[in-house]
């Protein structure tokens, strides 16, 4: 009976022979092979996907030492019966590229952040038909105090395929548990203790690049990994950095889609790619100096408009009010032109803008609270405020029709 799968050690086997040694149809189909190629879930690595005598494998875990294979429906064989078995080559390809590549990009941290911990890993399986294979994704989780930042980031990937470029050679063995825990040179995932089986741990080394505890599958060399490009980075807890990246199509379709976007991004600047953050960097300023205008402009209109309220002040029961409309001007901006007007201008100033917003204050011998009170008595919305300084917002009516209620033409 297979206590093991035999699938980290020859991961280019996907066809095989074996007999039946446990079959189950109490609750869905499992079976028990006396030896296996199938990679059953773990280590962040997913189950292999297949066939057994024809039926389709739906899932493959260890369960108390054994592999059990789960089917999609019951098996035309019984215990020590023969069958057929076939691992899905597509799917078996893209984990063992996947899994390579997670290796690589840690042996690239190892050279960019100090202080580099092994937080994690995972492979989200693809959409695989036949021998075609699309979305899919792998996270590696990176404890370091380092902040890797988008340099950070673009440098990890660089050497990443740089390393994919060199051709490096990738092997495995088992070696005593205490000789792998000795050295500092070895990534473990202290989480699962991936690789550590009994008395021993099987190392999975890149040459001159890396090596970790890992029990997962592998290519035999860096090249057969093909690209990589990082996706996006997150932080999943204190002091780690996600590191989600793609390997395989999905690779070479965001490089593809980033690389249209950079180039739309320069013909509409009149800028070469290369020279992209300078040109970001010349329209930013620009717009600053803009906004800057702007400002400055709506600081004169609103002084205007200001003069021009003073000259047409009214009388309410014995106060001065100053009423108005003001466009233009945010809620905040009003509050204070109309806080520095009271007092000075008038006893009490009510601005109203455009999208009927409403900033009350007076000198305190009215309560601008209940001015406001008043108003969205009248025509809905709400606020609030202290006795001085009160707002409103919402308003259902004109700002003329506000201002001629605060004027007490109505």
């Amino acid at each position: 009976m297979a206590a093991n799968s035999l699938a980290p050690d020859a991961p280019d086997v996907t066809s095989f022979d074996a007999s039946v040694t446990a079959y189950d149809e109490s609750e869905r189909p499992t079976v028990v092979l006396s030896e296996t190629y199938f990679y059953p879930e773990g280590g962040g690595q997913p189950a292999d996907r297949g066939t057994i005598a024809d039926v389709a494998v739906t899932d493959v875990q260890s369960v108390d030492g054994r592999v059990v294979h789960r089917l999609a429906e019951p098996l035309p064989a019984g215990e020590g019966d023969s069958v057929a078995c076939t691992v899905d080559s597509a799917f078996r390809t893209y984990c063992r590229r996947a899994h390579t590549a997670s290796h690589v990009l840690y042996g690239a941290g190892r050279r960019l952040f100090e202080d580099l911990g092994y937080g994690g890993f995972g492979i989200t399986a693809p959409d695989v038909d036949g021998e075609t294979v699309s979305g899919g994704k792998v996270r590696v989780d990176l404890r370091t105090p380092t902040d890797i930042d988008d340099d950070a980031l673009v440098e990890l990937e660089r050497l990443t395929n740089r390393a994919v470029w060199d051709s490096r050679g990738v092997s495995w063995e088992r070696v005593p548990a205490d000789e792998a825990l000795d050295r500092e040179d070895v990534a473990f995932n202290t989480k699962t203790e991936e690789g550590i089986t009994g008395d021993t741990v099987r190392l999975v080394e890149v040459d001159g690049w890396d090596i970790a505890a890992c029990g997962g599958t592998h290519v035999a060399n860096t090249r057969d990994i093909g690209p990589v490009t990082v996706l996006e980075r997150s932080n999943p807890g204190e002091g780690l950095t996600r590191v989600e990246f793609a390997v395989g199509p999905r690779a070479i379709d965001r490089r593809a889609g980033d690389h249209r976007a950079a180039l739309a991004a320069a013909r509409s600047l009149g800028s070469a790619v290369s020279d992209l953050p300078e040109a970001v960097t010349r329209l930013q300023d620009g717009r600053a100096d803009l906004e800057s205008e702007l400002s400055a402009l709506r600081e004169r209109y609103v002084d205007a408009r200001v003069a021009a309220l003073r000259e047409d002040v009214v009388e309410r029961d014995g106060r001065r009010w100053l009423v108005g409309t003001i466009e233009g001007v945010d809620a905040n901006a009003l509050a204070d032109r109309a806080g520095a007007l009271a007092g000075d201008a008038a006893a009490v100033v009510a601005l109203v803008t455009d999208d009927a917003s409403l900033a009350v204050a007076t000198d305190g011998a009215v309560d601008a609270g209940e001015v406001v009170d008043d108003v969205t008595d009248r025509f809905g919305g709400g606020g609030g405020g202290s006795p001085t300084v009160a707002q409103a917002g919402g308003l259902d009516a004109a700002p003329d029709a506000v201002v001629a209620f605060l004027r007490g033409a109505t």
